[in-house]
C-alpha cells in the first residue's frame, strides 16, 4: 500500500496568478492559436500546387505529362525565391505608404517587424505561387520550360506583387484595408481572398501566353469549307483531372477562409465559416450550371453527352466566382454567384475556341473570365451586415439596397489589373518568343516533350522493364 501524503502536502493549495500572468497567459494563447491557424491555412494553399499539377497533368497528352509536372513542381520553387527576394516588399513592405509599391523588407531584411512576421509570409508565398501555376495549363505542351521559369520568377517577384500593394496593402490606391488616404469610392475593392488580385493576374498572363505562343500543332484545322475548327486533343487521364480538381477544392479552404488572417478575435470564426458555406455551395452551383448547359446544348444538337469536364471546370468556375465575396455575401447569393460562373465559364471556354486561342486547361475562362465576374458579384451582392462586420464598412452590394460603391470599384479593379499585367506579361513573352526560347521546336513538339526533353515518358510501360 503506497504511503499517504501528510494533509498539508496533499491539500495545500496552489498559488494563485496574478491578473498579469493571466493575460499574459491568456495572450500567448491567441497568438498560438492564430499562429496555427495561418500555418495550416497556408498550407491548404500550398496543396492547391498538387491539385493544379494532377489536373495538368491529366488534361495533357500522355507523351507530355513529365514536363508540365515539372513546371509545376519549379513553379513553387520559382515563385518562392522571386516572392523571398523582391515580392514580399512589393507587396508589404512600406517604408514610406506609397499608393503603388512597397519599398522595404526585400530579401526579408530587417524583419519580421511592424507586424511582419513569418506565418504572413508563408501565407501570402503560397497566394503568389497560385497566381504563377494558373498560366502552366494555357501553355501546356508547347512551351520552352526556360521561358517558362523566367515567367514565374517575373510574374512573383514584380508583377503579382505590385497588385496585392495596391489590392491588399495598407496603403494601396485600390485597397480597402488603406489607412493612409482616402479610399477609393469611400469602400476600396471588396476582393476579400483574390478574384482581382490573384486570378486575373495569372488569367491575364495566361491569356498572353497562349496567344503569343499559339495554338498546338493540329489544334485548329480547316474543314470542306476551309473554316478553321477545333480539332479534339483530350487529355490522357480523366481520373487524374478529377483528382486535382478535388485537391483544388479542399485547397480553397485555406484560401478563402483562411484570408481572414487571424481566428482568435471575436467574430473571425463566423466570417471564416461563412467564406467555407459560401466556398462549398459556389462550387457545387457552378458544377450543376455548366454540366447542365452542356448537356442542353448537346441535347439540342440531337446527342446529349454528360461531360465530366464540364463538371470539373464548372466547380473551379464556382470557386473563382466567390473568392471575391465569399465572407460579404450569403449563401443564396454564393448560389447565383456559382450558377452565372459555370455559364461564364463554358462561354468563355467556347469563345476563346472561337477566336482560336488554344488553352488545354480553360486557364483562361475559368481565372480570367470567372475572376471578373468574382469581383463584380461582390459589387453586386455583398449584404450590408456583412460589410459591416468584415470591412467596417456602410457600403453594401448594388443589388442589396446599396450605392454603386462596390460595382464601381470592382469595375476600376478589373480595368487596372488587366492593363497592368497586359502592359508588362504580353512584351515580356514577344520578348522571349523573338529571342527564340518561347516555343520547343516542331520535331519536338511532335514526339513529345518527354521524350525530346526530359530523356523519357512519365508512364514506363516497358514489360522488360517491369522484369
Amino acid at each position: 500500500m503506497a504511503p499517504m501524503l501528510a494533509p498539508e502536502l496533499r491539500f495545500a493549495p496552489r498559488e494563485l496568478a496574478t491578473a498579469d500572468e493571466n493575460a499574459a497567459a491568456i495572450a500567448g494563447l491567441t497568438e498560438g492559436l492564430d499562429n496555427a491557424w495561418i500555418i495550416m491555412c497556408a498550407a491548404l494553399v500550398f496543396l492547391m500546387q498538387a491539385g493544379f499539377a494532377m489536373l495538368s497533368a491529366g488534361s495533357v497528352r500522355s507523351k507530355n505529362v513529365s514536363n508540365i509536372l515539372l513546371k509545376n513542381v519549379m513553379d513553387a520553387c520559382a515563385g518562392a525565391i522571386g516572392f523571398w527576394s523582391f515580392g514580399y516588399a512589393f507587396a508589404y513592405g512600406d517604408a514610406t505608404p506609397n499608393a503603388m509599391i512597397g519599398d522595404k523588407y526585400f530579401f526579408l531584411s530587417d524583419w519580421p517587424a511592424d507586424g511582419h512576421d513569418p506565418k504572413f509570409f508563408f501565407f501570402q508565398f503560397a497566394f503568389a505561387a497560385t497566381a504563377a501555376t494558373i498560366v502552366s495549363g494555357a501553355m501546356a505542351e508547347r512551351t520552352e520550360y526556360v521561358a517558362y521559369i523566367l515567367y514565374s520568377f517575373f510574374l512573383t517577384a514584380f508583377v503579382y506583387p505590385v497588385v496585392v500593394h495596391w489590392g491588399w496593402s495598407g496603403s494601396g490606391w485600390l485597397s480597402a484595408f488603406n489607412s493612409h488616404s482616402d479610399k477609393l469610392f469611400d469602400v476600396g475593392i471588396v476582393d476579400f481572398a483574390g478574384c482581382c488580385v490573384v486570378h486575373m493576374v495569372g488569367g491575364v498572363a495566361a491569356l498572353w501566353g497562349a496567344i503569343i505562343v499559339g495554338p498546338r500543332m493540329g489544334r485548329f484545322v480547316p474543314n470542306a469549307e476551309g473554316v478553321m475548327v477545333v480539332s479534339p486533343m483530350p487529355g490522357h487521364s480523366i481520373p487524374l483531372a478529377t483528382l486535382g480538381t478535388f485537391l483544388l477544392w479542399f485547397g480553397w479552404y485555406g484560401f478563402n477562409p483562411g484570408s481572414t488572417l487571424a481566428i482568435s478575435p471575436a467574430g473571425y470564426g463566423v466570417t471564416a465559416g461563412m467564406a467555407a458555406v459560401n466556398t462549398t455551395l459556389a462550387a457545387a452551383a457552378g458544377a450543376f450550371s455548366s454540366l447542365y448547359l452542356s448537356w442542353g446544348l448537346t441535347a439540342a444538337a440531337g446527342d446529349g453527352v454528360w461531360d465530366l469536364s464540364m463538371a470539373l471546370n464548372g466547380s473551379l468556375a464556382g470557386l473563382v466566382s466567390i473568392t471575391s465575396g465569399c465572407a460579404t455575401m450569403d449563401p443564396w447569393a454564393s448560389v447565383i454567384a456559382g450558377i452565372i460562373g459555370g455559364f461564364v465559364y463554358y462561354g468563355a471556354s467556347n469563345l476563346m475556341k472561337k477566336m482560336l486561342i488554344d488553352d488545354p486547361l480553360d486557364a483562361v475562362a475559368v481565372h480570367l473570365f470567372c475572376g471578373m465576374w468574382g469581383a463584380i458579384a461582390a459589387g453586386l451582392f455583398s449584404s450590408e451586415e456583412r460589410m459591416a462586420d468584415v470591412y467596417g464598412s456602410t457600403k453594401h452590394g448594388l443589388f442589396m439596397g446599396g450605392d454603386a460603391s462596390l460595382f464601381g470599384c470592382a469595375i476600376v479593379g478589373i480595368l487596372a489589373v488587366f492593363g497592368w499585367v497586359t502592359a508588362l506579361m504580353a512584351p515580356f513573352f514577344l520578348a522571349c518568343k523573338s529571342a527564340g526560347i518561347l516555343r520547343v521546336s516542331a520535331e519536338d513538339e511532335k514526339e513529345g516533350l518527354d521524350l525530346s526533353h526530359h530523356g523519357g515518358g512519365a508512364y514506363n510501360l516497358d514489360e522488360k522493364a517491369q522484369v
